[in-house]
């Protein structure tokens, strides 16, 4: 097994986490990485933990990493987000180095956080894009005004 940091993927993970106000993840005690190698079939990605007794051995607090299996290049990005929002869902509430279980992490409960998802990001863009707009008009007055 081959392992490489994916700082896109951290972007693209801090994105949704904001967007879907998971605030209870601590963005700087999540990583995500690449591997390359693995057997599996049918894994695309995989949420790991220092657990409860390595936190103590250690003295430090809960720490997670997303595997995401070489798989997931290939599909696209909405099932990549899909992908990411179902690992996401896995870190409870307390953050502790526990895991949500696959009761909660369901299809259909991702698929209402995906659609939340989708919606918030469609709605930041069209403010973004409104104002660049916006932003766009002043300019053209100014000057407009600036040479009479």
């Amino acid at each position: 097994m081959k392992y490489e940091d994916a700082p896109d993927l951290k972007e693209r993970m801090n994105e949704i986490i904001t967007m879907l106000n998971m605030g209870h993840i601590d963005i700087n005690r999540i990583e995500c990485i690449r591997s390359f190698g693995s057997s599996t079939r049918r894994t695309i990605a995989r949420c790991h933990t220092l657990g409860k007794l390595m936190q103590k051995a250690m003295k430090t607090k809960a720490f997670y990493a997303i595997e995401f299996l070489e798989k997931f290049d290939r599909l696209d990005k909405n099932e990549q987000d899909k992908v990411i929002i179902h690992e996401l869902m896995h870190v409870p509430r307390t953050f502790g180095g526990g895991f949500r279980q696959h009761d909660f992490v369901c299809e259909k409960n991702i698929e209402v956080m995906y659609e939340k998802f989708v919606n918030l990001k469609e709605k930041k863009e069209a403010k973004q894009a409104n104002l660049a707009d916006f932003e766009d008009r002043i300019e053209k007055k100014k000057s407009y005004f600036f040479w009479k």
